[in-house]
């Protein structure tokens, strides 16, 4: 039995970029794997490596599992739970800081990206966050862990922290395997193209949300960034605005970009984002009326509660394996 793992971070509403770059890709691989172990979280001690309202982060901790379930993961095979619930998470990531080193994480480029935004002091959490994320990944042994273009790199450093682990106090690790989507794992702001769609921007014109009213998402994507020439093609360096679309179309229809193409030859813009409207919107309704089914049923808590119960089991393992081979603790 294999097991995939991922986490999700609960700063604001998930975004259409979530989606088909995670979350959709969570419900396939498990379509896909039914006889494996899948492991997903609430990365609720990620967030605060900025600074967050309580009671908003308490709120999207909630409606990040929502989503969860509404997007169609399936309880049957799946341990799902909230990270600072577990507390062998924080635990392990500090055993696991002893092993990593200045240089790594100052390599971090997310690190840098975000460290140019802060207004205010630059939290240490920051810094040392991929080794929590290590910390996360290597608890369960997990063998594949889907992950977006921008995450590839603290993957790397979780697999080095792994075998360097092995290496200094003998096998105790798997290391993990990256799960890249071929299609639609970095969609755009639809403002500018030039940058990932991201929650937490400025200006959210160019960001779908899944529980955005639907009318607001019609209008976001008819009023999307693309170019003069008005023909349908796919050229993320010449034409980075419909490129961005047409990732969105073929990742939502499984149609190729070619088929695409071919579909609005002749056409133009304005049909090709009325058609692509229709599309997100549909999809995103499915979400949204299975979600306000589930936010505030019994259901909810019920597969936290198991799923904080299950986690805890493996995690302590693992850390109690983790102290006695690095010599903590009195056995």
């Amino acid at each position: 039995m294999a097991i995939f793992l991922s986490g999700v971070k609960p700063t604001g509403i998930p975004t259409l970029g979530n989606y088909i770059g995670a979350l959709r890709n969570f419900v396939k691989f498990q379509n896909e794997h039914k006889d494996d172990l899948f492991v997903f979280f609430v990365a609720d001690l990620h967030a605060i490596t900025t600074p967050q309202d309580p009671k908003e982060l308490k709120q999207n901790i909630r409606n990040l599992v929502g989503l969860y379930l509404a997007c169609g993961l399936n309880p049957d095979n799946m341990i799902l739970f909230i990270q600072s619930e577990v507390s062998e998470h924080s635990e392990m990531g500090y055993v696991l800081q002893s092993v990593t080193y200045m240089g790594e994480l100052e390599r971090m480029t997310q690190y840098k990206d975000k460290a140019q935004k802060q207004t205010e002091g630059i939290a240490s959490a920051l810094f040392t966050y991929p080794v929590l994320m290590a910390a996360d990944i290597l608890l369960y042994d997990a063998e594949y862990v889907p992950v977006g273009d921008d995450q590839k790199q603290h993957l790397e450093l979780t697999r080095d922290i792994a075998i360097r682990f092995n290496n200094r106090y003998g096998e105790t690790f798997v290391v993990p395997e990256p799960l890249i989507a071929k299609t639609g794992s970095r969609i755009m702001d639809l403002q500018n193209p030039n940058k990932k769609m991201d929650k937490s921007a400025d200006n959210n014109k160019g960001c779908i949300f899944l529980l955005e009213p639907l009318d607001s998402i019609r209008k976001k994507i008819k009023s999307a960034v693309t170019d003069s020439e008005s023909i349908v093609r796919y050229d993320v360096e010449n034409k980075p605005g419909i490129s961005n679309l047409m990732t969105i179309y073929s990742s939502l229809t499984n149609l190729t970009y070619q088929e695409i193409e071919e579909k609005y030859r002749g056409i133009g813009y304005g049909q090709f984002k009325g058609d692509l409207a229709e599309i997100v919107v549909d999809e995103i309704a499915k979400i949204q009326n299975k979600f306000n089914e589930i936010i505030n049923s019994p259901l909810l808590d019920q597969l936290l509660d198991e799923g904080r119960q299950k986690a805890s089991q493996i995690a302590r393992k693992k850390l109690c394996e983790v102290y006695k081979k690095v010599g903590l603790g009195r056995f």
